[in-house]
């Protein structure tokens, strides 16, 4: 039975296989999932993104997928409040948390209570900055950010324009690094940290099937079916692997297969930018999934939730 205070977190690279396991984990553990992606929480990007299919979410409640249109703005700051409200209403009902996703930035503030600097938005200075990027592209903007503050390059996303945009523009708008001005207020969480890994070459044949099997799915016609809705291309949301490079496609400026070697590229330099994150950050247990044993696993957790000991009160974590 977890304690109020309990979180199981299952965290990993595009493509690791997190979803299966979370549900299977929430299963066994009487547990509900709440989603650590940052694109997984929009409404019509199901293929792309990889999210949890109906049968899936049938089989674990969900919590945080598939609830904001693309043209949403949404903030770390909100995505927190959320995921600690979520975490509060399942473990009031007796049953354990697991945060299951590989957005790392979302997974740690949760985890280290991060507190994001209150500096009010600033249309003009945004409207500038984005005319920038868009002239000289996302890497001549993110060295700008890195000219104002050196020590944002160790958390923030060269390709996420509008993170980049909002620390540049909370270190100009107040004179002071963007890294400089959060804190952190740990919320108390008796958190399990499972990451997910495996071998560079066995995670990019994974992710390269994975890919083609959602062009099989039809991917560019969810592509295509979101423009026709009238989600513009320049949206956060639109920019996500895979919408990026088949919009591309779609506007004439890209071959198919094109598009499609640049979106197997890009997920590749995603997925170690991902395993960056979370070496860099938390204290997880690694766990290689061509050699797990989920019953030694499950063993492991059920040990963690009785604080620790195995069944027959040997401690073992």
């Amino acid at each position: 039975m977890p304690s109020a205070g309990d979180l199981l977190v299952v965290e990993g690279p595009t493509g690791v296989g997190k979803t299966g396991l979370g549900i299977a984990l929430a299963q066994r553990f009487n547990g509900e999932i709440i989603g650590a992606d940052s694109r997984q929480i929009y409404r019509y990007m199901d293929i792309g993104t990889g999210k949890p299919t109906a049968e899936e979410r049938a089989r674990a409640p969900h919590h945080l997928i598939d609830f904001l249109d693309p043209d949403v703005a949404f903030s770390l700051t909100q995505y927190q409040a959320l995921c600690s409200a979520a975490i509060a209403e399942i473990a009031a009902r007796g049953k354990l948390p697991i945060l299951v996703g590989g957005t790392g930035q979302y997974i740690t503030a949760v985890l280290e209570g991060w507190h994001i600097p209150e500096v009010p938005p600033d249309d003009t200075l945004r409207a500038e900055l984005a005319a920038y990027a868009e002239q000289h592209g996302a890497d001549a903007l993110f060295q700008r950010l890195l000219a104002a503050d050196l020590d944002a390059g160790a958390f923030i996303d060269p390709r996420n324009v509008r993170r980049v945009i909002r620390a540049l523009e909370v270190s100009l708008v107040s004179g002071q690094p963007f890294s400089a001005q959060r804190v952190k207020a740990p919320p108390g969480y008796r958190a399990l940290e499972l990451c997910l890994t495996l071998e560079r070459t066995a995670l990019d044949l994974r992710t390269d099937a994975r890919i083609d099997a959602m062009l099989d799915s039809g991917l560019v016609d969810e592509v295509r079916a979101l423009f026709a809705m009238g989600y513009d291309w320049k949206l956060p949301a639109m920019s996500s692997l895979g919408y990026a490079e088949l919009g591309a496609y779609l506007r004439g400026e890209s071959t198919l297969e094109a598009a499609v070697v640049a979106f197997k590229a890009n997920t590749r330099l995603f997925t170690r930018r991902q395993m960056t994150w979370f070496r860099k950050h938390g204290t997880p247990r690694w766990v290689d999934v061509q050699t797990l044993d989920q019953g030694s696993l499950e063993h492991t957790i059920a040990a963690w939730l009785n604080g620790g000991q195995d069944a027959s009160g040997s401690q073992i974590l």
